[in-house]
């Protein structure tokens, strides 16, 4: 009976201790709540995302006319306000592997809101070149970031985004040497982008629950 019980505990502890198998049920189960985890605050992240930039861009585009003390401080803010969400994104990816990308999108932003506040003296034309020059980065960042993220799902409206969002930049430095430039234009980029946030957030629903 002692040998019957000693091999039976040897199993057990063979059981208990043997290291799952890769690609084994077990792995499986244990990656998916850190997926859907990510996948739930980014959604999260991009409803908010769409909220702030439809709200930005409907106020911005109605003061936005001339280059008054309102329309630099909604220029200032958007920046910031992406600063904001980078950190948030940041601190919700780390158990999935969040990118460094999002520091440089974090330094990028932060050195254009401090651009539009000192180009903002010198005119609308300077704030157009330094809008359009980070809307080219922030707009690569958002691609490449998407682009790593893709086996997520619902990331494929964020590498659209970011490639428009580079293109926007370009014409944002190119009008700064129009006979007669605008912000207005400059305030209508966001629109695209929010809608690129919403779709972007509805998409990850599924990966949200864990499907």
């Amino acid at each position: 009976m002692r040998g019957c019980s000693d091999m039976l505990n040897k199993t057990e502890r063979s059981v208990f201790l043997a290291p799952p198998l890769k690609g084994s049920p077990v792995t499986t189960i244990a990656a998916s709540p850190g997926i859907s985890q990510t996948a739930s605050a980014l959604r999260r992240l991009y409803f908010v995302r769409f909220a702030f930039a439809i709200v930005w861009a409907g106020v911005t585009i109605a003061t936005a006319k001339e280059i008054g003390p309102l329309a630099v401080t909604l220029f200032v803010l958007y920046p910031l306000f992406d600063v904001g969400a980078a950190i948030y994104d940041l601190r919700s990816t780390r158990a999935t592997g969040s990118p460094n990308l999002l520091y440089v999108n974090i330094a990028v932003s932060l050195l254009a809101a401090v651009g539009v506040g000192v180009a903002s003296s010198s005119g609308i034309p300077a704030v157009l070149r330094v809008w359009g020059a980070w809307a080219v980065v922030a707009g690569l960042v958002q691609l490449v970031v998407g682009v790593t993220r893709r086996k997520m799902g619902g990331q494929w409206p964020m590498i659209i985004s970011g490639g428009i969002s580079v293109l926007a930049g370009g014409s944002f430095i190119a009008s700064a040497s129009a006979a007669d430039p605008s912000l207005t234009n400059a305030a209508g980029y966001a629109i695209p982008g929010a809608i690129f946030f919403l779709i972007a957030a509805i998409r990850l629903g599924r990966a949200a629950k864990g499907n």
